[in-house]
């Protein structure tokens, strides 16, 4: 059996408490709940409002309890070199997760070590991302013609002007 610890002296209307027993006795993961009434009995105007916390050190115990491990490496990473390119990149990286492939990008700080920074991430594909003329032009970078890269290419074709 397990009992809610919260303070339940400024909570209205819902609180909740996910707890495990995996973890000993400090066991919440996750709670929080409705503040309504809270800022007026502290002497404001009435704000409904409602409040959470997790405990992510918690959740990443329990990940790393049940051997789930993340693949930390992404599909395609993306410098922009070039920030009046930043608009195009942002459709890009947002159509390349639509179809699902992992993608990251790199748009701030130096736009000449933008580069230099992507290459150092662990990703299969570095597309950098420039514009000449007025037009984005993205090139593509792997060791490899895989069907992760044809994928990337593919949407790259489907979003150029």
């Amino acid at each position: 059996m397990s009992e809610l610890v919260r303070g339940l002296d400024y909570y209205r209307h819902t609180a909740f408490e996910f707890m495990t027993d995996r973890l000993g006795a400090q066991g919440t993961v996750l709670a929080g709940g409705r503040y309504d009434g809270l800022m007026e009995s502290l002497g404001g105007p009435h704000t409904p409002a409602v409040g959470w916390a997790a405990g992510i050190e918690r959740l990443a115990m329990l990940v790393e309890e049940t051997g789930a491990t993340p693949d930390d490496t992404l599909s395609a990473i993306i410098a922009v070199e070039d920030d009046s390119a930043l608009p195009f990149a942002l459709k890009f990286v947002a159509a390349l997760r639509r179809e699902g492939i992992s993608a990251d990008m790199i748009a701030t700080g130096s736009p000449r070590k933008r580069f230099d920074k992507a290459a150092k991430v662990n990703a299969k594909v570095l597309v950098a991302i420039t514009h000449r003329d007025g037009t984005p032009v993205a090139n593509l970078r792997s060791a490899e013609r895989t069907p992760e890269f044809l994928a990337i290419e593919s949407v790259l074709q489907a979003i150029t002007p």
